[in-house]
């Protein structure tokens, strides 16, 4: 008896311990529940309510562009970016916002002056840098001063910089310049070594993207014509620096060729350096910047900084203010960037079954008389491609001209969407062209046969074993598959010749496989007009014979609770940076050899997204 009573009272011991926890657990629970619902509700309320911050009777206008600049953000799943960990600072910027900003401000009179802020800037290619430099160009037509600031300023953020009244530098800094360079990794050897068969289909000499899969180098063909295109590119950056900061002809070609010489003169000071090639105006640490901006722009007391008004808060004044009436005729705007492939992509690439809804979209919408298409591709799935420039033609049948807009990239399959269009604007370095054709089918024999795997079996045809990456391709396969791409690449030239009013054997003169400028292509007849978006714009208003319309985006529609949720995210964002909560996200692999093992992937990819393996991509056209 004494034993049992013993054995009770322990138990119920333990029983008040777990009941204490499970009180405990439960209580905790409800309040993180309790937290996170006040913090949803406080996100919501925010979205509605009556809390804008009004804008400085006078300010800067602050641009901080950071990572790439884009035609189109790529799509990330709202979700995702609620419960996942953020970048620092954003990995895209889109250019439509830097242009409409400009634009706005430069008649605004709340805003006086622009401070360009380029430290986290990546890139995204020389025609967009131009693009955003007329922006400023005009900008400053208005009276109101530009000033650059940056730690140091890479080739790209100092083409920008250069567009600037003052270019100020950090004393510690320097200018980086190294020109322009179209640099791979080969493979041949690698591939050798480990038995994997590269099984390689073309047409076009100067189709270049299955080199690295064949050759340890480039080959002499393809050297001469990416020098071409280079040193265009070059010689545009060179001569745009030299005009906007005024400097003798040759100027940047000496700063760069011979760096090791001028930096021992600046015995080895790079801003120094900078300064007397006068690249910069002003070598300026942090305090003394703060100290100019303030005196131009005033003080932020509360923050003890210089008034000023960044990019998105500027937008979204903007879009607060009443527009005009908006005009029963519409001109659509469509955007198609990125990689093309078979069925649904996100934003950020083009897929042809989401692609072609939207194009769908325009050709059912009556009030919409003229489409501009915006394309910064490289190309990719012929088959893709074909499905997008038919449901194209479409759109023209049913009576709405097309203007295709190029931006820094249009070529190969890019180009494919685009020839059938009735006008084609780009600007003179958006690189276009690259028509041709290839497929690439990798196969494991003999790399599985030592390892001591082996495939065998009985067939019905010669063919039956062709989607059998263990097993040698048959000469038969082979033949097939070069059909194919022969094929194609007469369909290629074909649809060039029609849409340019040309011949296929005079198309076939300037294609292979060619990289082509935009001003070299225009004089070869692929590109009518040399201009921007707002040139393409009016080319199509022209067109379609309107005097008076309205501009309208055609993008993928959200439905209520992705709309709620996108809201949710960039809300929450806002809270957390206020919160010093933002955090950095990590890969696995540099971005570099992440970007490369991706477009590999896809040019070697067998599924629903490469049928018949043949691709219409400019894996080339990469500048660095």
């Amino acid at each position: 008896m004494t034993g049992s009573k013993k054995d009770k009272k322990q138990q119920g011991f333990f029983r008040k311990i777990f009941s204490l926890i499970n009180t405990t657990v439960k209580f905790l629970r409800s309040a993180i529940n309790l937290v996170v619902l006040l913090f949803v509700i406080s996100i919501i309320a925010s979205m509605f309510g009556n809390n804008v911050k009004p804008l400085p009777d006078k300010a800067f206008l602050r641009l901080t562009p950071s990572g790439m600049l884009v035609e189109q953000l790529t799509y990330t799943d709202p979700l995702s970016q609620i419960i996942g960990q953020r970048a620092q600072h954003p990995t895209e910027t889109l250019l439509s916002d830097l242009i409409e900003a400009l634009e706005s401000a430069k008649s605004d009179p709340h805003i006086t002056g622009l401070v360009l802020e380029l430290d986290f800037l990546a890139g995204g290619g020389i025609s967009k840098l131009q693009t955003v430099g007329a922006a400023i160009t005009d900008f400053k037509t208005s009276g109101k001063p530009v000033i650059a600031t940056g730690s140091n300023y890479s080739q790209e953020q100092y083409f920008l910089a250069s567009f600037a009244d003052e270019i100020h530098l950090n004393p510690m800094g320097a200018i980086v310049l190294s020109g322009y360079g179209n640099y791979h990794p080969f493979f041949k050897d690698a591939l050798d070594k480990l038995k994997i068969n590269f099984h390689v289909f073309r047409v076009g000499q100067y189709k270049d993207a299955v080199e690295p899969f064949i050759r340890n180098d480039m080959s002499p063909a393809s050297k001469v014509q990416a020098s071409l295109w280079l040193n265009e590119l070059w010689q545009a950056y060179s001569s745009g620096v030299e005009s906007n900061r005024e400097l003798p002809a040759n100027t940047i070609d000496n700063y760069v060729n011979n760096m090791g010489h001028n930096l021992s003169l600046a015995a080895g000071n790079g801003a120094q350096l900078a300064l007397q090639h006068g690249l910069v105006d002003h070598l300026s640490p942090r305090p003394a910047m703060r100290k100019r901006l303030t005196s131009m722009a005033g003080l932020n007391e509360d923050k003890d900084d210089y008034l000023h008004v960044d990019l998105q808060e500027y937008l979204f004044h903007q879009k607060l203010q009443l527009s005009e009436s908006p005009s029963k005729d519409k001109i659509a705007l469509l955007v198609a960037k990125g990689t093309i492939y078979d069925g649904v992509r996100p934003e950020g690439d083009i897929g042809s079954k989401s692609f072609s809804e939207l194009l769908a979209k325009v050709r059912k919408d009556k009030d919409i008389r003229a489409l501009v298409l915006r394309i910064d591709s490289p190309g990719g799935s012929a088959f893709a491609s074909e499905v997008i420039r038919r449901e194209i033609a479409q759109i023209q049948q049913s009576g709405i001209p097309v203007v295709v807009s190029m931006g820094s990239l249009a070529a190969s399959g890019g180009y494919w969407i685009a020839a059938g269009a009735d006008q084609i604007w780009a600007s003179a370095t958006t690189i276009t062209g690259s028509i041709g054709v290839f497929g690439v089918v990798p196969t494991f024999e003999n790399a599985l046969a030592t390892l001591g795997v082996y495939n065998d079996g009985i067939g019905t045809s010669p063919i039956a074993d062709i989607y059998h990456l263990d097993r040698p391709m048959s000469p038969q396969a082979k033949q097939l598959i070069q059909l194919s791409v022969n094929n194609i690449y007469q369909q290629f030239l074909d649809l060039v010749a029609e849409g340019r009013d040309s011949t296929a054997e005079n198309i076939h003169e300037i294609a292979g496989g060619r990289v082509w400028t935009g001003r070299k292509a225009k004089e070869l007849g692929l590109v009518d007009e040399l201009g921007n978006l707002d040139d393409a714009i009016a080319a199509a208003a022209t067109l379609a014979e309107l005097d008076d319309y309205e501009l309208i985006d055609i993008k993928p529609s959200l439905n209520f609770q992705q709309q709620i949720l996108k809201q949710l995210s960039q809300r929450a964002e806002k809270t957390s940076q206020n919160l010093g909560l933002s955090g950095g996200q990590k890969t696995l692999l540099p971005p570099a050899l992440s970007d490369y093992a991706e477009r590999l992937f896809s040019q070697t990819y067998l599924g629903e997204q490469a049928p018949g393996h043949l691709y219409l991509q400019c894996w080339q056209c990469r500048v660095d």
